[in-house]
């Protein structure tokens, strides 16, 4: 509680503020900020009241009887305080009050709290009556926290009256005093009372149960000589096992539920038949009850006894009176505990048994006559009762010989006892039904699967579309954009939205409501709820026309935030909501609402890494010509992986084609497979041969691996890369020949133009990370129009596919001549792909292209500084042959500078080469493995300029190694 209850000059600043539309949340107490923001939805003016008055308020005499002697005692230890006590009935309507002095009464008549009146919440706001009816629990108001002016002068302490065995409320049991005489150990007193009461009521029930067994007792079996004692049977008695009795038992429970039925022939093991035959008995008092017998060939008699029935029907004849609309049950036993057929254990309290029947329809509701409620046990038939004798009870039945307890039942505990087994089992099945998959969606719509209709006709649940999209939900309330995201239903005429639909609650439905207080709301009759007809009259009106009739709605809350809404409406079903209902929806909800939680998590993990992998995935085809390139990546079912695949243009118009495979998926993996992708582009910068490119790649995920086991402050250890394979060729379209190398992973293929694929046979090597191991490398010489075809493991392999049969089938596919790249990506796709994808997918195929003589000049020069004129003629004429004569300057000046340094710095033969691809490129080769250093020369220096002027001069510029020695190159954009 933010404000003290005594501070009223607190509160009326903050009724005034709230009046004024002010938020004022901080500074009253959340009960009653929620009750008046509901009298602010129902139009309630603090200054103007118009109280309605029923003549003739009454109550059930039944409940009246208990709650007599409570209120006598209440009001007599309240003489001297100067407090009223006020009984209410379940609507808010005063039926009685007592206590409280002149000048209190006088008063309280004056605003019309008095028997015959109002008190519900929505008719005089905020106050001890109405206020614990709409909040299902006790409540203390004071002062200012009315939300009527009229109410301000008083304190009240309000507190609901439960029947003890369904748990619906009764009764309103209030405390009222004049404001400063109010305390808050009123709340405790009232609390106190209201439970004194129930536990009368269910001393009531024990007493009718008792005067029900008694009066089977003395009523003994039907003289009617059905059965025989079976001779083979024990002592004469026929033997019946547990599963005998429980079969009987369900069949028992059938014949109690058929209102016009009175026997049942029942076939068992062995041979045996049963004979159920079902009678009514009568207590002293007038209490009506059900039995049921069976009579198993002869002497034995296996009995249950059921809670009271309508009244028999003359014309049906001795045995078919007790029937007649009695529903299936199960019972309650007060003053024993229970243990089914076999044995009986003693215990105070209640014991209750469910058992199924057409009295609850659809397994959830009974319909309005009694139920009753049954058990079957062994027993032999006991003598009369003397009529003398003291009245029996459980405990006196259960202290003779044998397993003879009979049970019996109030009206309507065999249903209720029927509603709490169905209640049971419908938690069961949602908790293995609801959260199957991580997919909000789809647990939405398991919770309509679930629910529909087995607890409602039609269930909508409603999520905002930050949900969907796996993000955090902001405040939800009034006029927030929801989108329905499942609607399950009986049949389609529901008039409610559709799957799909955006719907913004108005602040006074039902929906809305639930939202900002993250309660529960229970609307048994929609029809007088016109807060939720004012989101869509027209509509809404036409549900109710069609039959729906009440309504509950849950906000699905998870881990401190709510995610949305859930509402069950009830159409064909004809009981409405009940508050038993409103705690079996809240759990349905509860569960529903931690699964969609984590599917929302998942989703947005799922996203993150997905944005996360595709953000290190290439982007678009990089510019060259020596391939042309289709490629496909299909992240797992399970979440995005670390697989990936590169084309990287290199120096002399070659090509490099990577594909790799981290283990794992989720960000860990992503993660990794972006840094090894950044490292293999940074390695070819340098123009690194293959097998030392990967070696370069393995040393680094160990120091990667080794490095990430470090513990962060307040988190655990990073697990580490785990392993990574990885495959890298580089194709030189001048020679047509194609380097390979691989660490771990699965063998390229290599379509020839004719169709004939094959399998490159290429050294394994140790996957990434491992170290110690050199990796080998194959050349080949492909073909123009030959394919290479590179993959990832979950192409062509899977829990239901080895890799063998995965890599025939991949060469069954690939053996077609003369296909595109893009058509054989969508061909291997289509054939290998698993319908549901247990790993991520990376195919990459690149067809050759080959750079012809009449684009390429080549020229084999001597180490004489007298050829560095000779090479410059030569390349005038070659660019001028080519039509680039806008690039003969540049050229002239790269080649002086580049042949100078390679004849006066360098050994060996000098080669100078052009090559006219989508840039010009110029090359000199000479047999040393020293690399020039480009560097800055100084104003006084006379050299040391020509290697800095080539590289302004030029687009790229740069130093590979081979076997003969290096070569450098440079690269100028074709005008």
């Amino acid at each position: 509680m933010s404000v003290p209850w005594d501070d009223i000059g607190g509160l009326v600043d903050a009724h005034e503020r709230f009046l004024a539309g002010a938020p004022v949340e901080a500074d009253v107490r959340s009960p009653v900020l929620e009750s008046w923001k509901r009298c602010r939805s129902a139009g309630l003016e603090p200054d103007r009241l118009l109280v309605p008055y029923a003549p003739d308020v009454s109550m059930d005499e039944r409940f009246l009887r208990a709650a007599e002697p409570v209120l006598r005692t209440l009001t007599a230890s309240l003489a001297d305080v100067g407090m009223a006590v006020a009984l209410c009935d379940a609507r808010g309507l005063m039926v009685r009050r007592f206590g409280g002095d002149r000048r209190l009464r006088d008063r309280l008549d004056a605003v019309s709290f008095a028997p015959g009146f109002d008190a519900s919440e929505w008719v005089v706001g905020t106050n001890g009556v109405g206020t614990a009816l709409a909040e299902r629990g006790p409540v203390y108001v004071v002062g200012r926290e009315h939300f009527a002016d009229c109410l301000q002068p008083f304190a009240c302490a309000g507190a609901p009256v439960r029947d003890p065995l369904s748990g619906r409320i009764e009764a309103v049991l209030d405390l009222t005093c004049l404001r400063d005489d109010g305390d808050p150990t009123m709340l405790r007193l009232v609390r106190e009372a209201a439970r004194d009461i129930e536990a009368r009521m269910l001393e009531q029930a024990t007493r009718r149960e008792r005067a029900l067994l008694a009066a089977y007792r003395r009523a003994g079996p039907e003289p009617d000589g059905m059965g025989r004692r079976d001779e083979r049977g024990d002592g004469g008695r026929v033997v019946l096992g547990r599963i005998d009795l429980a079969f009987l038992r369900e069949r028992a429970e059938e014949l109690l539920a058929s209102p016009r039925r009175t026997l049942d022939e029942v076939a068992l093991p062995g041979g045996r038949v049963a004979i159920l035959l079902r009678r009514l008995v009568r207590g002293e008092d007038g209490e009506l009850g059900v039995a049921v017998e069976a009579r198993v060939s002869g002497g034995t008699r296996v009995t249950g006894l059921g809670g009271t029935a309508p009244a028999p029907d003359p014309a049906a004849g001795p045995l078919a009176g007790a029937g007649a609309g009695a529903g299936a049950g199960a019972g309650a036993g007060a003053g024993a505990g229970v243990r089914d057929g076999a044995g009986v254990r003693d215990g105070a309290g209640t014991g209750v048994h469910g058992s199924p029947g057409t009295g609850v329809r659809d397994g959830m509701r009974g319909p309005g006559a009694p139920a009753v409620s049954a058990r079957l046990v062994t027993t032999a038939v006991p003598p009369a009762p003397s009529p003398t004798a003291a009245p029996e009870t459980v405990g006196d039945i259960l202290g003779g010989g044998g397993s003879r307890l009979l049970l019996v039942g109030e009206p309507g505990v065999g249903r209720l006892a029927v509603l709490a087994r169905r209640r049971l089992e419908l938690l069961h099945e949602a908790g293995v039904r609801i959260g199957t998959t991580l997919d909000v969606a789809r647990t939405a719509e398991e919770l309509t699967e679930v629910t529909v209709p087995r607890f409602a006709d039609f269930v909508a649940v409603d999520l905002p579309d930050a949900v969907l999209r796996g993000e955090e939900p902001g405040p939800l309330g009034a006029k927030t954009r929801l989108r329905r995201v499942a609607l399950g239903a009986v049949h389609e005429e529901s008039h409610l939205w559709s799957v799909g639909d955006a719907v913004a609650y108005v602040a006074s439905t039902p929906q809305a409501r639930c939202l900002e207080s993250g309660r529960a709301v229970l609307e048994p009759v929609l029809s007088d709820s016109g807060g939720w007809r004012a989101q869509d009259p027209a509509r809404l009106e036409r549900a109710l026309a069609a039959g729906i009739h009440s309504l509950i709605t849950v906000p699905l809350r998870a881990r401190g935030a709510t995610l949305g809404a859930v509402s069950f409406y009830r159409s064909e079903k004809p009981a409405p909501f009940e508050d038993d209902d409103l705690s079996l929806a809240q759990e349905l909800t509860s569960r529903a609402a931690i699964c969609i939680d984590n599917a929302r998590r998942y989703t947005r993990e799922h996203h993150t890494a997905l944005t996360l992998q595709r953000s290190l995935l290439p982007r678009g085809r990089p510019e060259q010509s020596a391939v042309e390139v289709a490629h496909r990546y299909l992240p797992a079912q399970a979440g995005v992986g670390g697989d990936w695949f590169d084309v990287i243009p290199l120096s002399g118009a070659r090509v490099a084609l990577v594909v790799g495979d981290v283990v794992g998926h989720g960000l860990h993996a992503a993660a990794t497979m972006g840094r090894l992708r950044t490292a293999v582009h940074n390695f070819c910068a340098l123009d690194l041969p293959p097998d030392e490119l990967l070696t370069h790649l393995d040393d680094l995920a160990g120091r990667l691996d080794r490095g990430e086991g470090w513990a962060v402050e307040g988190g655990p250890a990073d697990s580490g890369i785990v392993g990574a394979t990885c495959l890298y060729a580089v194709y030189d379209p001048v020679s047509r020949r194609c380097t390979l190398t691989r660490a771990g992973h699965p063998l390229p293929a290599v379509v020839r133009p004719d169709g004939t694929v094959e399998f490159v046979d290429l050294p394994a090597g140790a996957p990434l990370g491992l170290g110690g191991m050199p990796f080998e490398t194959v050349e080949l010489e492909l073909a123009e129009g030959s394919q290479l075809v590179l993959y990832t493991d979950g192409l062509v392999e899977d829990r239901l596919r080895d890799i063998d049969a995965g890599l025939d089938r991949l060469r069954a596919v690939l053996a077609v001549p003369e296909r595109a790249p893009e058509e054989t990506c969508e061909a291997v796709l289509d054939a290998l792909l698993p319908a549901r994808p247990t790993d991520d997918v990376a195919l990459l195929v690149a067809r050759t292209h080959v750079l012809g003589p009449d684009r390429v000049a080549q020229w084999d020069l001597p180490s004489d500084p007298a050829v560095v004129s000779r090479a410059r003629t030569a390349v005038t004429e070659q660019l001028t042959a080519w039509g680039l004569d806008d690039l003969v300057f540049t050229t002239e000046l790269v080649v002086s500078e580049l042949v100078t340094n390679a004849i006066r710095h360098a050994h060996g033969p000098v080669q100078l080469r052009l090559l006219r691809d989508r840039a010009l490129i110029c090359e000199v080769s000479d047999g040393s493995g020293t690399s020039p250093r480009l560097r800055r020369a100084r104003t006084e220096d006379e050299g040391g300029r020509g290697l800095f002027l080539a590289a302004r001069l030029t687009e790229r510029w740069g130093t590979r190694y081979t076997p003969e020695g290096k070569v450098i190159w440079t690269e100028q954009p074709l005008p």
